[in-house]
Protein backbone atom coordinates (compact mmCIF):
# COMPACT_ATOMS: atom_id res chain seq x y z
CA UNK A 1 0.00 0.00 0.00
CA UNK A 2 1.55 3.32 -0.79
CA UNK A 3 1.34 5.72 1.30
CA UNK A 4 -0.61 8.85 0.78
CA UNK A 5 -1.21 11.84 3.18
CA UNK A 6 -4.42 14.05 2.51
CA UNK A 7 -4.98 17.47 4.20
CA UNK A 8 -7.98 17.25 6.80
CA UNK A 9 -9.78 20.76 7.56
CA UNK A 10 -11.10 21.06 10.79
CA UNK A 11 -13.58 24.15 11.31
CA UNK A 12 -13.59 25.57 14.90
CA UNK A 13 -15.74 27.93 16.45
CA UNK A 14 -16.61 29.34 19.67
CA UNK A 15 -20.12 30.04 21.12
CA UNK A 16 -22.51 27.34 19.30
CA UNK A 17 -23.92 27.29 15.97
CA UNK A 18 -26.66 29.49 14.17
CA UNK A 19 -28.07 31.67 11.69
CA UNK A 20 -29.46 35.34 10.03
CA UNK A 21 -33.44 35.06 10.56
CA UNK A 22 -34.99 35.60 6.99
CA UNK A 23 -37.59 37.39 8.71
CA UNK A 24 -36.80 40.61 9.61
CA UNK A 25 -33.11 42.25 8.22
CA UNK A 26 -32.62 43.13 12.01
CA UNK A 27 -30.96 41.55 15.01
CA UNK A 28 -32.94 38.76 16.77
CA UNK A 29 -33.79 40.27 19.95
CA UNK A 30 -32.99 37.18 22.04
CA UNK A 31 -32.08 37.66 26.21
CA UNK A 32 -29.08 35.65 26.62
CA UNK A 33 -29.83 33.47 29.58
CA UNK A 34 -27.58 30.45 30.96
CA UNK A 35 -29.00 27.32 32.08
CA UNK A 36 -25.64 26.36 33.78
CA UNK A 37 -26.29 29.98 35.65
CA UNK A 38 -29.73 30.17 36.64
CA UNK A 39 -32.84 27.46 37.07
CA UNK A 40 -35.60 28.12 34.48
CA UNK A 41 -38.85 26.76 35.37
CA UNK A 42 -40.67 25.17 32.11
CA UNK A 43 -42.41 28.31 31.19
CA UNK A 44 -39.42 30.70 30.97
CA UNK A 45 -37.59 27.55 29.30
CA UNK A 46 -40.23 27.22 26.96
CA UNK A 47 -39.92 31.01 26.03
CA UNK A 48 -36.18 31.06 25.58
CA UNK A 49 -36.56 28.04 23.51
CA UNK A 50 -39.11 29.77 21.43
CA UNK A 51 -37.27 32.68 21.13
CA UNK A 52 -34.30 30.89 19.15
CA UNK A 53 -36.63 28.87 17.41
CA UNK A 54 -38.24 31.82 15.82
CA UNK A 55 -34.37 32.75 13.93
CA UNK A 56 -34.32 29.75 12.29
CA UNK A 57 -35.27 28.85 8.45
CA UNK A 58 -35.52 25.74 8.33
CA UNK A 59 -35.56 25.87 4.23
CA UNK A 60 -31.66 26.74 4.67
CA UNK A 61 -30.31 23.39 6.03
CA UNK A 62 -31.83 21.92 2.41
CA UNK A 63 -29.82 24.92 0.67
CA UNK A 64 -26.56 24.34 2.33
CA UNK A 65 -26.53 20.52 1.87
CA UNK A 66 -27.96 20.26 -1.79
CA UNK A 67 -24.73 22.67 -2.50
CA UNK A 68 -22.67 20.69 -0.10
CA UNK A 69 -23.35 17.41 -1.84
CA UNK A 70 -23.87 18.64 -5.50
CA UNK A 71 -20.14 17.18 -6.14
CA UNK A 72 -18.08 14.61 -4.92
CA UNK A 73 -16.77 15.53 -1.77
CA UNK A 74 -14.62 13.11 0.17
CA UNK A 75 -11.53 13.48 1.90
CA UNK A 76 -9.12 15.49 0.53
CA UNK A 77 -10.94 16.37 -2.74
CA UNK A 78 -11.27 20.18 -3.87
CA UNK A 79 -15.09 19.94 -2.69
CA UNK A 80 -14.27 19.00 0.49
CA UNK A 81 -11.84 21.75 1.05
CA UNK A 82 -14.52 24.39 -0.95
CA UNK A 83 -17.28 23.25 1.43
CA UNK A 84 -14.98 23.53 4.73
CA UNK A 85 -14.43 27.39 3.68
CA UNK A 86 -17.98 27.89 2.49
CA UNK A 87 -18.95 26.50 6.41
CA UNK A 88 -16.28 28.88 7.85
CA UNK A 89 -17.64 32.14 5.96
CA UNK A 90 -21.07 31.19 7.22
CA UNK A 91 -20.01 31.14 10.67
CA UNK A 92 -17.92 34.20 10.74
CA UNK A 93 -20.87 35.98 8.97
CA UNK A 94 -22.71 34.53 11.78
CA UNK A 95 -20.19 36.49 14.35
CA UNK A 96 -18.48 33.79 15.33
CA UNK A 97 -14.61 33.40 16.00
CA UNK A 98 -13.72 30.27 13.45
CA UNK A 99 -10.50 28.83 12.31
CA UNK A 100 -9.54 26.35 9.60
CA UNK A 101 -7.36 23.66 10.98
CA UNK A 102 -4.95 21.65 8.70
CA UNK A 103 -4.76 17.87 9.35
CA UNK A 104 -2.00 15.44 7.02
CA UNK A 105 -3.90 12.01 7.54
CA UNK A 106 -3.13 8.79 5.74
CA UNK A 107 -6.31 7.72 3.16
CA UNK A 108 -6.08 5.27 0.80
CA UNK A 109 -7.84 5.08 -2.93
CA UNK A 110 -8.18 2.33 -5.24
CA UNK A 111 -6.16 1.81 -7.99
CA UNK A 112 -7.07 -1.58 -8.77
CA UNK A 113 -10.65 -3.14 -7.43
CA UNK A 114 -11.05 -6.18 -9.04
CA UNK A 115 -13.69 -9.51 -8.23
CA UNK A 116 -14.68 -12.31 -10.48
CA UNK A 117 -16.29 -15.82 -9.87
CA UNK A 118 -14.04 -18.40 -11.78
CA UNK A 119 -16.02 -21.39 -10.78
CA UNK A 120 -18.02 -23.39 -11.48
CA UNK A 121 -18.69 -20.63 -14.02
CA UNK A 122 -17.32 -17.19 -14.74
CA UNK A 123 -19.15 -14.00 -14.08
CA UNK A 124 -17.28 -10.66 -13.92
CA UNK A 125 -19.04 -8.61 -11.49
CA UNK A 126 -20.74 -5.21 -12.01
CA UNK A 127 -19.11 -3.01 -9.18
CA UNK A 128 -20.54 0.02 -9.47
CA UNK A 129 -23.58 1.79 -9.40
CA UNK A 130 -26.09 3.04 -12.14
CA UNK A 131 -26.81 6.48 -12.68
CA UNK A 132 -30.61 7.17 -12.18
CA UNK A 133 -32.91 9.78 -13.32
CA UNK A 134 -34.43 10.83 -10.60
CA UNK A 135 -31.22 11.67 -9.00
CA UNK A 136 -28.82 14.67 -10.78
CA UNK A 137 -25.79 13.52 -8.76
CA UNK A 138 -25.57 10.19 -9.40
CA UNK A 139 -24.31 11.02 -13.45
CA UNK A 140 -21.63 12.75 -11.59
CA UNK A 141 -18.18 10.94 -12.65
CA UNK A 142 -15.60 13.83 -12.19
CA UNK A 143 -13.35 13.15 -8.76
CA UNK A 144 -15.74 10.24 -8.25
CA UNK A 145 -14.31 7.41 -6.00
CA UNK A 146 -15.91 3.45 -6.76
CA UNK A 147 -17.70 2.21 -3.92
CA UNK A 148 -14.47 0.67 -1.44
CA UNK A 149 -13.64 -0.10 1.94
CA UNK A 150 -10.78 2.32 3.36
CA UNK A 151 -7.98 0.76 4.99
CA UNK A 152 -8.22 -2.92 3.33
CA UNK A 153 -5.42 -4.74 2.66
CA UNK A 154 -3.46 -4.74 -0.45
CA UNK A 155 -4.11 -8.69 -2.15
CA UNK A 156 -5.08 -10.17 -5.11
CA UNK A 157 -6.07 -14.14 -4.24
CA UNK A 158 -8.14 -16.50 -5.23
CA UNK A 159 -9.69 -19.21 -3.01
CA UNK A 160 -12.83 -21.00 -2.63
CA UNK A 161 -15.85 -19.15 -1.31
CA UNK A 162 -18.02 -19.36 2.33
CA UNK A 163 -20.35 -17.24 3.26
CA UNK A 164 -20.31 -16.51 7.08
CA UNK A 165 -23.46 -14.97 8.10
CA UNK A 166 -22.97 -11.49 9.61
CA UNK A 167 -18.91 -12.73 10.42
CA UNK A 168 -18.93 -11.79 13.96
CA UNK A 169 -17.17 -14.39 16.47
CA UNK A 170 -20.39 -16.63 17.00
CA UNK A 171 -21.20 -17.13 13.27
CA UNK A 172 -17.81 -18.73 13.28
CA UNK A 173 -18.75 -20.51 16.44
CA UNK A 174 -21.38 -22.02 14.48
CA UNK A 175 -19.39 -23.01 10.76
CA UNK A 176 -16.86 -25.22 13.71
CA UNK A 177 -20.67 -26.67 14.69
CA UNK A 178 -21.29 -27.18 11.19
CA UNK A 179 -17.32 -28.67 10.18
CA UNK A 180 -15.87 -25.99 8.36
CA UNK A 181 -12.92 -23.94 8.50
CA UNK A 182 -12.03 -20.82 6.46
CA UNK A 183 -8.68 -21.25 6.73
CA UNK A 184 -7.04 -20.49 3.09
CA UNK A 185 -10.74 -19.76 2.13
CA UNK A 186 -12.72 -16.37 0.97
CA UNK A 187 -15.45 -15.54 3.23
CA UNK A 188 -18.19 -13.68 2.19
CA UNK A 189 -20.37 -11.49 5.01
CA UNK A 190 -23.15 -9.60 5.18
CA UNK A 191 -23.65 -6.06 5.85
CA UNK A 192 -25.36 -5.71 9.89
CA UNK A 193 -24.53 -7.34 13.12
CA UNK A 194 -21.45 -5.55 14.42
CA UNK A 195 -19.18 -2.89 13.18
CA UNK A 196 -18.16 -3.73 9.59
CA UNK A 197 -13.94 -3.87 10.70
CA UNK A 198 -15.03 -6.41 12.91
CA UNK A 199 -15.85 -8.51 10.03
CA UNK A 200 -12.32 -9.23 8.24
CA UNK A 201 -10.78 -8.91 11.30
CA UNK A 202 -12.49 -11.51 12.62
CA UNK A 203 -12.13 -13.73 9.44
CA UNK A 204 -8.08 -12.91 9.25
CA UNK A 205 -8.16 -14.29 12.60
CA UNK A 206 -9.76 -17.54 11.40
CA UNK A 207 -7.33 -17.98 8.93
CA UNK A 208 -8.96 -16.27 5.86
CA UNK A 209 -6.96 -14.51 3.20
CA UNK A 210 -9.96 -11.82 1.55
CA UNK A 211 -13.00 -10.93 3.13
CA UNK A 212 -16.28 -9.79 0.69
CA UNK A 213 -18.94 -7.54 2.47
CA UNK A 214 -22.32 -7.39 0.99
CA UNK A 215 -25.73 -5.81 2.05
CA UNK A 216 -28.09 -8.09 2.16
CA UNK A 217 -31.91 -7.34 0.81
CA UNK A 218 -33.24 -8.71 4.36
CA UNK A 219 -31.48 -6.34 6.64
CA UNK A 220 -31.13 -2.86 3.70
CA UNK A 221 -33.41 -3.88 0.79
CA UNK A 222 -36.81 -4.43 -0.85
CA UNK A 223 -37.30 -6.99 2.47
CA UNK A 224 -37.55 -3.67 4.85
CA UNK A 225 -39.08 -1.50 2.18
CA UNK A 226 -39.61 0.68 -0.83
CA UNK A 227 -35.89 0.93 -2.41
CA UNK A 228 -34.14 4.28 -3.55
CA UNK A 229 -35.09 5.96 -5.46
CA UNK A 230 -38.56 5.57 -4.37
CA UNK A 231 -38.26 4.55 -0.18
CA UNK A 232 -34.84 4.57 1.30
CA UNK A 233 -33.74 1.17 1.13
CA UNK A 234 -31.06 0.07 -1.12
CA UNK A 235 -31.24 -0.72 -4.34
CA UNK A 236 -29.74 -4.09 -5.64
CA UNK A 237 -26.72 -2.37 -6.78
CA UNK A 238 -26.63 0.02 -4.09
CA UNK A 239 -22.72 -0.42 -2.34
CA UNK A 240 -22.21 0.44 1.29
CA UNK A 241 -18.89 2.07 1.46
CA UNK A 242 -16.77 2.73 4.71
CA UNK A 243 -13.69 2.36 6.45
CA UNK A 244 -12.78 -1.40 8.01
CA UNK A 245 -10.55 0.33 10.07
CA UNK A 246 -10.31 -1.67 13.78
CA UNK A 247 -11.86 1.36 15.16
CA UNK A 248 -12.68 -0.30 18.85
CA UNK A 249 -8.93 -0.35 19.21
CA UNK A 250 -8.21 3.08 18.58
CA UNK A 251 -10.37 5.70 16.23
CA UNK A 252 -8.77 8.25 13.71
CA UNK A 253 -5.69 8.18 11.76
CA UNK A 254 -4.20 5.04 11.78
CA UNK A 255 -0.38 6.07 11.69
CA UNK A 256 -0.81 8.56 14.74
CA UNK A 257 -2.88 6.88 17.60
CA UNK A 258 -3.55 8.77 20.49
CA UNK A 259 -2.69 12.39 18.74
CA UNK A 260 -3.64 14.47 16.21
CA UNK A 261 -1.72 14.09 12.57
CA UNK A 262 -0.14 17.65 12.31
CA UNK A 263 2.65 17.78 9.53
CA UNK A 264 5.92 16.78 11.68
CA UNK A 265 4.57 14.71 14.10
CA UNK A 266 6.12 10.63 14.69
CA UNK A 267 4.01 8.01 12.21
CA UNK A 268 4.00 4.63 12.52
CA UNK A 269 4.60 2.75 9.09
CA UNK A 270 1.63 1.39 7.66
CA UNK A 271 2.67 -2.80 8.42
CA UNK A 272 2.94 -1.59 12.82
CA UNK A 273 -0.01 0.19 12.33
CA UNK A 274 -2.47 -2.44 14.28
CA UNK A 275 -6.12 -0.91 12.87
CA UNK A 276 -5.48 -1.62 9.24
CA UNK A 277 -6.64 -4.51 7.99
CA UNK A 278 -3.97 -7.86 7.05
CA UNK A 279 -6.67 -9.11 4.07
CA UNK A 280 -8.16 -7.45 1.45
CA UNK A 281 -11.78 -6.51 2.24
CA UNK A 282 -14.04 -4.92 -1.14
CA UNK A 283 -17.87 -4.33 -0.04
CA UNK A 284 -20.28 -5.07 -2.82
CA UNK A 285 -24.35 -4.74 -3.69
CA UNK A 286 -26.57 -7.83 -3.30
CA UNK A 287 -26.73 -7.83 -7.63
CA UNK A 288 -23.27 -8.96 -7.25
CA UNK A 289 -24.01 -10.93 -4.33
CA UNK A 290 -26.26 -12.99 -5.93
CA UNK A 291 -24.19 -14.98 -8.41
CA UNK A 292 -21.63 -15.82 -6.04
CA UNK A 293 -24.51 -17.08 -2.77
CA UNK A 294 -26.06 -19.33 -6.31
CA UNK A 295 -22.93 -21.02 -6.84
CA UNK A 296 -22.15 -21.97 -3.74
CA UNK A 297 -22.72 -25.58 -2.37
CA UNK A 298 -22.40 -27.38 0.79
CA UNK A 299 -24.87 -27.78 3.83
CA UNK A 300 -27.92 -25.25 3.80
CA UNK A 301 -27.52 -22.40 6.30
CA UNK A 302 -29.12 -22.12 9.81
CA UNK A 303 -32.18 -20.24 9.52
CA UNK A 304 -31.17 -17.44 11.15
CA UNK A 305 -28.49 -16.76 8.44
CA UNK A 306 -31.22 -16.98 5.64
CA UNK A 307 -31.44 -13.55 4.18
CA UNK A 308 -33.95 -12.06 1.58
CA UNK A 309 -32.72 -13.15 -2.23
CA UNK A 310 -34.75 -15.55 -4.16
CA UNK A 311 -32.17 -18.82 -3.43
CA UNK A 312 -31.40 -21.06 -1.17
CA UNK A 313 -28.56 -19.99 1.30
CA UNK A 314 -25.68 -22.69 1.35
CA UNK A 315 -22.88 -22.64 3.54
CA UNK A 316 -19.96 -23.90 1.16
CA UNK A 317 -17.25 -24.20 1.26
CA UNK A 318 -17.02 -24.37 -2.72
CA UNK A 319 -17.48 -24.95 -5.68
CA UNK A 320 -18.09 -21.10 -5.83
CA UNK A 321 -14.19 -19.93 -6.16
CA UNK A 322 -13.37 -16.22 -6.63
CA UNK A 323 -10.75 -13.60 -7.44
CA UNK A 324 -10.20 -10.83 -5.41
CA UNK A 325 -7.97 -8.53 -6.30
CA UNK A 326 -7.25 -5.09 -4.72
CA UNK A 327 -4.60 -2.26 -5.22
CA UNK A 328 -4.08 1.24 -3.16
Amino acid sequence: MKIRYILIIIISFINGCGQSPVISTSDPEVNLVSTFDVSLDRDDQTKLESAFDAVLNPQNLNDWMKHMSSKPHHVGSPWSKQNAEYIAKHFKSWGFETEIETFEVMMPFPKIMKLELIAPNKVSLQLKEPALKEDATSGITKDLLPGYNAFSADGNVTAELVYVNYGIPGDYEELARLGIDVKGKIVLARYGGSWRGIKPKVAYEHGAIGCIIYSDPKDDGYVRGDVYPIGAYRMEHGIQRGSVLDMPMYPGDPLTPGYGAKKDVERLSVEEAPTIMKIPVMPISYADALPLLKALGGPVVPNNWKGGLPITYHVGPGPAKVNLHLEF
